[in-house]
């Protein structure tokens, strides 16, 4: 196990618990005091820990465009929060927080690279090539999200001078290793060798509950997901498609159906996260309290998706569906005295009590990482970047009609049209008031401003938005794209107030920065 992170990968962890300890208060354990993994339910069991119980999607949230602040005065908040709205350095920790997330990830590493060297002293059954290809891809998931949260974007150009991270390939056994981040050309050479490995060999047949697993339908489209991170356009269309099958509007997720149940935050959330639902691919559970974040409650309120984000750029903004009306589940909206919050109900709120008397436990959240209706926007957008742009339509129209009653069939046409009357949000130096666009500002290179394709990419990246609300990506796709964004305070109108920071295309702090404990332990941090 990665020391980095004062751990011990003990039976502990093969039992599925966790604990962060000192080096030198390790001194006398054992780091070979290993559990023996020696059968194919043991291994099975093993990988089971190869999944994070902690997320990335509270602190990409808060770190996005997707979010403003209410307001000093504000008394919904904690200190976690500001400092994360305000893209500085984690000085507090939680269950959200990224040390946390950062930890579950490398225990989860070291799980799938605990399977991988029991695999290799046992037979080549069929069970046991199915769990190497999970656990291959549980590695390379693992790293992939930890490289979009603590690197800088990827970079064909800068990727052999920009810092990656260690990719540890198996079990640890010394016990305070010294480690180098590397460059991102190595690390995501890495993550590209065991998904491709694991989606030959990964099928899912032994899954009790297989959307909470890697099947052959999720690695294509977390394959989707690296592909177009990495601007391999015709691969992500290939996995995509691999994905989607010959039918993909039957794979969507199906909101017309959601909007005749019973309108409750709980009902509909629960809905959303539900395994039978043929759009979620692959479910995680998670402790965290997101469902009180993005649902009917104050709690952390003070930085909120609220109104005037809402309307002027996303889910309550005209777009080219219509009006906010036109989804099928509406956005809800939540107003009050320090109340501002514009939510799909997407995530539920689940509590673990551990006393009940005492009325104490753990918040949890079940979240659908991989999804049909974000691989198929994935291909839209790499169709764009192919300029396969009536394609890239087909797409959009099918996401489009799942999500609203709109009747519209986009074209290109459409597209240029609307978007050329839109305006770009700050448009100079000192502007912080929203507008339907942003300026893209890519690594990789695009078509110029009020192209088609420059206006496609709006439309694919306002879709993703909505699409992707609540789950963190959008701040993946801000990078990708060198999307500038303010940190601003709104006034009791809830309209913007002042500037606090700008977050320009090149800023360091796109790579957030590592926590403090591994910083410590002696891996390089982030430049600042």
């Amino acid at each position: 196990m990665n020391t980095l992170l004062k751990y011990t990968y003990a039976s502990a962890i093969i039992a599925g618990a966790s604990c962060m300890v000192s080096c030198d208060d390790f001194l006398d354990t054992n780091p070979d005091n290993r559990a023996t993994i020696d059968n194919e339910q043991k291994v099975q069991n093993l990988l089971v820990g190869a999944y994070p119980d902690h997320d990335h999607i509270y602190v990409a949230e808060l770190v996005s465009d997707n979010i403003d602040d209410y307001g000093e005065k504000n008394p919904e908040t904690e200190r976690f929060c500001e400092d994360t709205w305000a893209w500085e350095d984690e000085k507090e920790t939680d269950d959200e927080s990224l040390e946390s997330f950062w930890q579950s990830s490398l225990v989860s590493i070291a799980a799938a690279n605990e399977a991988l060297k029991a695999i290799e002293n046992m037979s080549e059954s069929s069970a046991m090539q199915e769990a190497k290809g999970e656990a291959l891809l549980c590695r390379a998931y693992n790293y992939f999200m930890l490289a979009n949260m603590f690197c800088m974007p990827y970079n064909k150009a800068k990727n052999d001078t920009q810092l990656g991270l260690p990719y540890l390939t198996e079990p640890e056994t010394k016990l305070c290793p010294e480690y180098k981040r590397g460059n991102m050309t190595d690390l995501y050479n890495h993550i590209q060798t065991d998904i491709e490995e694991g989606l030959a060999l990964v099928n899912g047949s032994y899954y009790t509950v297989p959307k909470y697993h890697f099947t052959k339908r999720a690695a294509y489209a977390f394959a989707t997901r690296f592909y177009l991170y990495t601007e391999q356009w015709e691969k992500a269309v290939e996995a995509a498609t691999l994905c989607l099958g010959d039918q993909p509007a039957t794979m969507l997720r199906d909101w017309k159906i959601m909007s005749q149940m019973t309108q409750d935050f709980d009902a509909i959330s629960k809905q959303y996260i539900n395994a039978d639902e043929n759009a979620n691919l692959l479910l995680l559970t998670s402790y965290s309290a997101a469902g009180l974040f993005f649902g009917p409650y104050r709690y952390n309120s003070r930085y909120s998706h609220g109104a005037y984000l809402a309307e002027k750029e996303d889910i309550r903004a005209t777009q080219l569906w219509g009006d906010y009306t036109s989804f099928y589940v509406n956005p809800k909206v939540y107003s009050a005295t320090n109340l501002d919050k514009t939510v799909f109900w997407k995530l539920p709120y689940i509590f673990e009590y551990t006393d009940p008397v005492a009325k104490i436990g753990h918040a949890h959240i079940v979240y659908p990482t991989l999804t049909t209706d974000e691989t198929l926007l994935s291909r839209a957008e790499a169709y764009i970047m192919l300029k396969q742009y009536d394609k890239a339509c087909d797409d959009m129209n099918m996401w489009m009609h799942a999500i609203t009653k709109s009747d519209k069939v986009l074209t290109t046409d459409m597209v240029n049209e609307f978007y050329n009357k839109a305006k770009y949000s700050y448009s100079d130096a000192d502007s912080i008031e929203s507008q339907l666009k942003k300026h893209l500002n890519p690594s990789f290179t695009i078509d110029a401003e009020g192209s088609t394709q420059e206006n496609m990419l709006q439309a694919v990246l306002t879709f993703r938005r909505v699409e992707t609300m609540h789950m963190g990506l959008r701040w993946f796709d801000i990078k990708r794209y060198g999307i500038e964004i303010p940190r601003r305070i709104m006034n009791a109108k809830g309209v913007p107030e002042k500037k606090k920071d700008f977050l320009k295309k090149d800023d360091p702090r796109r790579a957030l920065q590592l926590p403090n404990k591994v910083i410590e332990a002696g891996l390089e941090k982030n430049p600042r």
